[in-house]
């Protein structure tokens, strides 16, 4: 019950108040219990306005920043969508409540491992899983397959990875932080017959996209 509470609060303070509207979104964070993604000594503080560390030197981000970026993408029940960086699965699990596929990918084998233990008990049957470099994004199979409506990084880039922007399907968007370690820009890449648009959301910070087409180790 106390958990319910503090939910709600989430929703109407940091969210509804901050001029999140889209309903799907909203549905999807008053359906999943984000205490089920911290650890367990940290439990009470999962509904706070803010980041929480989920080890690894990796975190849950701020709810606020999950709900902005799902908004942006304008999110289909018929949309693919591609995740970088699965954490502890907490944004998969919101996902996947409102599209019809979401792919994650993750560098982090226990993270990845633990995520998806807990988003097959609670029942979700819409996800894949990858363990791997995610600035390199899904290249499994066809390439031709490999395309998606929305994607979604949940790390920051110090530009934009080439891979993720080649996986756009025709009229998909990605959002990605880029900047330096301290402080990013969210921006938004909508692919188009006439090529790429880029927009600009505003300032972040986020923990660093390691990779090949990211920072290095």
């Amino acid at each position: 019950m106390k958990h319910r509470s503090s939910c709600e609060n989430m929703i109407k303070y940091q969210l509804v108040a901050r001029g999140i509207t889209d309903e799907n979104v909203l549905k999807a964070f008053s359906t999943v219990p984000r205490h089920r993604f911290v650890p367990d000594e940290i439990k009470y503080l999962a509904y706070n306005d803010s980041p929480l560390s989920i080890g690894e030197e990796q975190t849950i981000s701020q709810p606020y920043i999950v709900a902005l970026m799902m908004q942006i993408l304008e999110l289909k029940g018929s949309d693919k969508v591609l995740e970088i960086g699965t954490g502890s699965g907490y944004q998969t699990a919101l996902l996947a409540e409102i599209v019809k596929e979401v792919y994650t990918v993750e560098r982090i084998s226990s993270l990845i491992r633990s995520a998806e233990d807990l988003l097959n008990n609670m029942g979700y049957k819409n996800i894949f899983y990858k363990f791997g470099d995610g600035t390199l994004g899904w290249k499994d199979g066809n390439p031709e397959q490999n395309k998606f409506d929305k994607i979604i990084v949940a790390a920051a880039a110090p530009d934009i990875p080439e891979s993720l922007t080649g996986q756009l399907a025709m009229n998909g968007k990605l959002i990605i932080p880029t900047g330096n370690r301290m402080y990013q820009q969210l921006v938004v890449i909508t692919r188009t017959e006439d090529g790429y648009i880029h927009t600009n959301e505003g300032g972040c910070m986020f923990v660093p996209l390691i990779g090949d087409e990211g920072w290095q180790e």
